[in-house]
């Protein structure tokens, strides 16, 4: 083992050849040698060693793994010396096999050390995307459990950081097919990473892009097995895959295929439904992602059919008025209780697909069953002018810190959901019924919208009562009740369903896995 003064002499010797340092082997074999030696040597081999790596390409396996030796030493100064000087050997050839190495050296529990390890990946990141990519992918696919965890979330907080110049149409095409390859065998939260990942990439910006990955969701949502409600997995998956495939869909890239699936596998188990996820309402759920899709669905083969499934839906929770003693009183007990939240994404999803069938009430339905919509509209219209009345008359003159209570909070958007089912059950009640006004829905930011547009949104806003009943029997003003206990949903904000750690399993047989078993414990 050589001594510190062996070490600086030997230094001195390849320092002092310049061009013709290459003939000095022995020299830096006795550099390579340091890596045996005590706390002192190996502080200067992990210095001396990448100095003169490149001019000793027979040596280069030899001076890799010595430095490796630094990089898992027992003194945590020399491996993040050895650590910070890695980027040194990425040249050619050698460059996949540090980014391989780099990338395992990312289940350090050692702060500093983390760092270092994502800035060195960062480094042969901006020399060579691609091979650094393949060892970053390798170990995705074949590396123990913390590294992959963690070169996902490297690629999925680093890549929107780099420049265009490393950021390539090849580079990125490659992230796609190595991303597809992983994709394969993926827990809930690393297919949200990922979907992160490849959302966040220029080309696939595009409408066609987007279509891309709306496809990669489908395939991922297994939108061709049969739904199986008392399936916990089931359940999460669809509605994770879902939720990352809302933002997706546009007026070019439609949700078609998503909406159709809902209708004809979700919507009739919707009662049925099972999540691991405590406090979650489960249907709520369903239905707000229905609604959300509903406003970019394309051309659907069993309109009829899938609009009637949602029109059965809608009647559920649109109550009848409650049956009257001869005196005018209510005969039962309790007022049937409107769910307005279930309803605003029911009738709402309604509206927008009955733009496609416009004569779906007056055509489709027999009279009975218009006829008996209508009551139920009616009743449900009657009780919201109530709600709305009292909802505003609690808000009146709250601004600023007042409206922010929690309280105060929850009425705001009870109102924005009542508001809502106002504006479209007064458009099913024109003769023929109209599918004509917007509405954002509650849980959603509004939208500016065009000067066109801008009677439609009023009414969205307004929550005065309309000038005309609709039609339909008038009824004695004495008999004005008071409103039902209405049930609306108390989460204000957009529920962020991949926040949950909804998928109980991870891969290899337990939740998305069961597609492949990979090797383990693949060492440098």
């Amino acid at each position: 083992m050589p001594s510190v003064e062996e070490l600086y002499r030997n230094y001195g010797i390849l320092a002092d050849a310049t061009e013709q340092v290459g003939q000095h082997k022995d020299a830096y074999q006795v550099i390579l040698d340091g890596v045996k030696g005590g706390t002192k040597e190996k502080r200067l081999a992990a210095q001396f060693i990448p100095k003169f790596f490149k001019h000793f390409p027979e040596l280069a396996d030899s001076a890799i793994n010595a430095q490796l030796d630094l990089c898992e030493d027992e003194d945590v100064s020399i491996r993040r010396q050895a650590i910070k000087e890695l980027p040194q050997f990425a040249t050619g050839e050698n460059l996949p096999r540090v980014a391989d190495i780099l990338t395992q050296l990312l289940q350090t529990d050692d702060s500093a050390e983390f760092n270092l390890v994502n800035n060195a990946l960062l480094s042969i990141f901006k020399m060579d995307a691609k091979g650094t990519l393949g060892g970053l992918f390798s170990q995705i696919l074949q590396g123990e459990d913390i590294v992959r965890e963690r070169a996902i979330k490297f690629l999925s907080t680093k890549l929107k950081t780099l420049p265009d110049e490393v950021l390539t149409k090849e580079v990125e095409e490659l992230i796609l097919t190595e991303s597809k390859k992983v994709l394969e065998d993926v827990t809930g939260e690393e297919f949200v990473l990922f979907m992160k990942i490849l959302s966040g990439l220029k080309s696939l910006q595009t409408v066609s892009g987007r279509q891309q990955l709306v496809e990669l969701v489908a395939e991922q949502a297994d939108l061709e097995q049969t739904f199986n409600p008392s399936d916990p997995d089931c359940v999460d998956r669809l509605l994770q895959c879902t939720r990352q495939a809302v933002p997706l869909f546009s007026k070019n890239v439609h949700s078609t295929r998503f909406v159709t699936y809902f209708c004809e596998q979700v919507l009739p188990n919707l009662s049925t439904l099972t999540t691991p996820v405590e406090g979650l309402d489960i249907q709520l759920e369903v239905l707000k992602l229905l609604a959300e899709m509903s406003s970019f669905c394309g051309d659907m083969e069993k309109l009829e059919t899938n609009l009637r499934k949602l029109f059965d839906k809608l009647l559920e929770y649109m109550p009848l008025p409650p049956e009257e003693a001869e005196n005018g009183e209510n005969a039962g007990n309790e007022e049937p209780k409107l769910q307005f939240s279930y309803v605003e994404c029911l009738l709402y999803s309604f509206h927008q697909l009955g733009r496609k069938l416009p004569d779906f009430l007056t055509a489709k339905l027999n009279a009975e069953k218009l006829k008996d919509f209508k009551i139920r509209l009616q009743y449900f219209a009657r009780g919201l002018q109530v709600y709305i009345r009292q909802l505003r008359l609690a808000l009146q003159g709250k601004t600023g810190e007042a409206l922010k209570t929690e309280e105060n909070k929850i009425k705001v958007v009870a109102l924005k959901i009542t508001n809502n089912i106002n504006v479209l059950i007064k458009d099913l009640f024109h003769i023929p019924p109209s599918y004509k006004s917007t509405v954002t829905l509650s849980w959603k930011p509004v939208q500016k919208v065009e000067m066109g547009q801008k009677r439609a949104t009023e009414d969205t806003t307004s929550g005065s009562p309309p000038k005309k009943s609709p039609a339909g029997p008038k009824r004695d003003a004495r008999q004005i009740y008071n409103p039902p206990s209405g049930k609306y949903s108390s989460n204000l904000s957009n529920f962020n369903y991949e926040q949950r750690g909804a998928f109980r399993g991870s891969r290899g047989g337990r939740g998305w896995g069961a597609r492949g078993n990979r090797s383990r414990g693949r060492l440098y």
